[in-house]
């Protein structure tokens, strides 16, 4: 009795050829060749994507970020390496976990760094009912517009941490400037965030 061929059914075979065969008509530039991959591809990505971040608008800016990479990056497809759907589930994993850490980065920035008087306390349970949620972006509208008042060298610093979900030596690294002078600008403008945040926050 012969073992079973670990080789792909012919029907998976045909579709895995069919992807690839896209795949190089995108790297050439074909338009509608990108548009039959997202056809294709945009679906299964998109449950990936939320079943990591169980948010349905960040799952679809992860599957919009792939296939602007895939439009991008397609030339260095390698076929030999594995199935050019695998390829873009990997994509949109490693993006999803990468917004993982970013939330947890921006929570420990916020503990760690925001004057408790700003009312910003990380609510360890990691959940609320809908009435917090509400809240939660009620307060987050209103540091994005104190963000805009900041001086432009600490709103830049601020804004790589809080929604690029960067450390402050990642910062310092991607501004290059000092790690100090970047610590120090962070603090000055979550202090300064006091004065254009509403009391009631």
């Amino acid at each position: 009795m012969s073992s079973p061929s670990l080789s792909p059914e012919p029907a998976e075979r045909s579709r895995q050829d069919e992807d690839a065969r896209l795949l190089q008509l995108v790297a050439s530039g074909d338009r509608d060749a990108f548009a039959r991959l997202y056809d294709r591809f945009s679906k299964p990505l998109f449950s990936i994507a939320l079943r990591v971040l169980s948010d349905a608008r960040e799952a679809e800016d992860i599957v919009h970020d792939v296939f602007v990479s895939l439009w991008e990056k397609s030339g260095g497809f390698e076929s030999n390496r594995g199935s050019a759907f695998a390829w873009c589930v990997t994509m949109t994993r490693n993006r999803a976990i990468d917004r993982v850490r970013a939330r947890k980065r921006r929570s420990e920035l916020l503990s760690e760094s925001v004057p408790s008087d700003l009312g910003y306390e990380v609510n360890e349970a990691g959940a609320g009912d809908s009435a917090d949620e509400l809240w939660g972006k009620e307060k987050a509208a209103a540091v994005r517009a104190a963000l805009a008042n900041l001086p432009a060298e600490q709103r830049a610093a601020l804004q790589l941490a809080y929604y690029s979900g960067l450390t402050q030596q990642e910062i310092a690294e991607k501004l290059r400037e000092p790690l100090g002078t970047v610590k120090a600008r962070i603090r000055r403008g979550l202090l300064k965030l006091r004065e254009f945040l509403p009391s009631r926050l």
